[in-house]
């Protein structure tokens, strides 16, 4: 098979992608930039390692040297994206992220027409952001043909890495996007909502997430909402005040965070990973009232992240794609994420 390089492997997710592609007899290149954290993860899984900074564009290139794909697991991608995807426009690779930062998901759409210069494919958000809500998204579209409004809720989290902090951390001065009539547009503050994940009524909180980007492209439906399970931090930090949010995403502040950051477990531990789950619900409706809902249940999040970004990087690396930017949906279609184990997925 093609080689596949996996970039920020020491990383949290990145190591469980790592490990995940080893077990599956697969024998990708790590990279990162620290050559020193990279070596013992090597060893430990009998793999090439090449380090390169992404300021170092052109060691960055020559790492990418006989590469299919790249696996981007290194955020936050608004700093790290850009030198990536530039590098595997140059040496010709398959680019992969799991982001879910709406102004990166953009960025990369800009570039489609590089892309297809280039022959490879953009590909970002093929994690747990935005894989299962991007799948079942399309599902609703497809069961609501000229569906107007598409709400996303997302309810079930077994903890947050320290990256995936630091990305949430860096988004707390945007307010709430949302997509009206095709345009992302910024609210003035959080709406609030409600959403039955089979359990019953939970509330829920409007936040600014990747689907707002990629379910765009994927269903066309030009008004997206995405809501979260309003659990309390989540729910304080989407409240505070447009002042006070900017001055915590000062740059003083956000050191300050960071370092607190530092202090916290690498992420989920091994037993939360295999014991949550997570929940979505998907609806749709358009201007004659007709309504159409879907819900998934899937792995947790940074299990299924490992597992869905392998396979996009193995499908992408044997040439199953046109060039292009993609999201999964216009990769793989609607029924990719049924292809995981824990999948399930119901209509209402």
């Amino acid at each position: 098979m093609s080689t596949i390089l996996i970039y920020g492997a020491t990383g949290y997710t990145g190591r469980l992608i790592s490990e995940r592609a080893r077990a599956q007899g697969l024998r990708p290149i790590l990279a990162g930039r620290d050559p020193d954290k990279l070596r013992p993860l090597a060893e430990q899984l009998g793999l090439e390692a090449r380090a390169a900074r992404l300021d170092e564009p052109e060691r960055l290139r020559t790492a990418l040297a006989g590469v299919a794909a790249v696996i981007h697991a290194a955020g936050p991608f608004s700093r790290t994206a850009r030198p990536m995807a530039e590098a595997c426009l140059a040496a010709g690779a398959h680019y992969v992220d799991i982001t879910g930062e709406i102004s990166v998901l953009e960025a990369l759409a800009a570039r489609d027409a590089e892309a297809k210069a280039a022959g490879i494919v953009l590909l970002p958000a093929a994690g747990f952001d935005v894989v299962p809500s991007d799948c079942l998204a399309a599902h609703v579209a497809r069961r609501l043909p000229g569906a107007t409004h598409l709400w996303i809720s997302i309810g079930g989290f077994g903890g947050f890495s320290q990256g995936t902090a630091r990305t949430m951390v860096e988004g707390i001065a945007w307010g709430t996007r949302v997509r009206r009539d095709g345009r992302i547009v910024e609210l003035p503050s959080p709406p609030r909502g409600s959403a039955d994940f089979g359990r019953g009524p939970r509330r829920t909180v409007g936040l600014g997430w990747g689907d707002v980007s990629s379910a765009w492209y994927s269903t066309r439906v030009p008004n997206i909402d995405v809501y979260f399970e309003a659990f309390p931090a989540m729910a304080a930090a989407a409240g505070l005040p447009a002042g006070i949010r900017r001055i915590i995403a000062g740059g003083a502040a956000q050191r300050l965070i960071n370092r607190g950051i530092d202090r916290l477990p690498a992420g989920p531990s091994e037993t939360a990973r295999k014991t949550a789950r997570s929940t979505f619900l998907a609806e749709a409706w358009d201007g004659a009232g007709r309504k159409a809902a879907s819900r998934m249940e899937t792995p947790e999040g940074y299990t299924l992240t490992a597992a869905t970004a392998l396979e996009v990087a193995r499908r992408l690396a044997s040439g199953a794609v046109p060039a292009g930017f993609h999201t999964p949906v216009t990769a793989f279609g609607p029924d990719f994420i049924l292809g995981f184990p824990g999948v399930v997925r119901t209509d209402l």
